[in-house]
């Protein structure tokens, strides 16, 4: 087993206020993660540092053996799968859902110049029909259902094979049936062979995908508890994190909170 990522002390600061407070953290590539916590608790800030888009004002990040700060970062990012509504908002609306998954091989959001051949092709359609996209190959991005931009978010995000896959609230906005179909998408897809490590965002509990191995909580910046899935989502810890009470529950391997009011 190998770490694939690893803070100690990482601290990020603005404007005196440290968004990320000395938080100690490693993650295996045998891991699945899950990241709660409240708005404002520093989830997006956490996965920016593991995707090396940020360095840490204080303390030490690596990220797939490679220390942030000390190394080619765009030679580090192309080994990191990475999916957000924000990197959402970059993709052309008229971009061909088959382009938007292909551009991931050289890290662009729309296509340019770049040569692609019919390796590259049927890769990309490969991972298309796995996410049970085959039949929008040829729809434009921005024609998409909610679902369908997530689940395009997704296979761009693996269509490189990454050795990590971060995953920034993948089905938040979805309906009911858009989010389930999505989470059985990412449960197959995290039980197989092949799967790197993952970290995926989230604010409910309902939203972990069977599966996952691992949780980590945040409140203001700091790590309110991390750990085994079933150690860590507790009623105990979710009124810690969240401010409330709760009554947790797990079915079938998936989890709800209601709160005690």
């Amino acid at each position: 087993m190998a770490e694939v990522l690893k803070f100690e002390g990482a601290t990020v600061v603005r404007g005196r206020r440290p968004i990320l407070d000395r938080v100690d953290w490693a993650v295996d590539e045998s891991e699945r993660w899950v990241v709660l916590g409240p708005n404002g608790a520093g989830k997006s800030t956490l996965l920016a540092l593991a995707s090396a888009q940020l360095h840490p004002t204080r303390g030490t990040v690596e990220v797939l053996g490679e220390r942030v700060g000390r190394t080619d970062v765009f030679e580090l990012r192309p080994r990191i799968g990475f999916a957000s509504t924000a990197l959402s908002r970059r993709i052309p609306g008229e971009e061909r859902v088959l382009d938007v998954v292909m551009t991931a091989s050289y890290a662009v959001t729309g296509r340019w110049n770049e040569a692609y051949d019919g390796l590259d092709e049927r890769r990309a359609t490969r991972v298309l029909a796995e996410w049970d996209l085959a039949d929008l190959a040829e729809r434009q991005f921005g024609t998409l259902s909610d679902g369908e931009q997530k689940r395009v978010q997704i296979a761009r995000a693996v269509m490189t094979d990454p050795e990590l896959l971060l995953l920034d609230e993948p089905s938040a906005s979805l309906d009911l049936g858009a989010r389930e179909r999505l989470l059985e998408l990412l449960s197959t897809y995290a039980a197989t062979e092949w799967a790197p490590a993952l970290i995926m965002v989230t604010h409910h509990v309902e939203e972990i995908p069977v599966g996952v191995t691992h949780a980590l909580l945040l409140r203001d910046g700091a790590v309110v508890a991390q750990g085994p899935l079933g150690d860590v989502v507790t009623a105990t810890n979710l009124a810690d994190t969240f401010g409330m009470s709760f009554t947790v529950r797990r079915d079938r391997g998936r989890y709800s909170a209601i709160a005690n009011v």
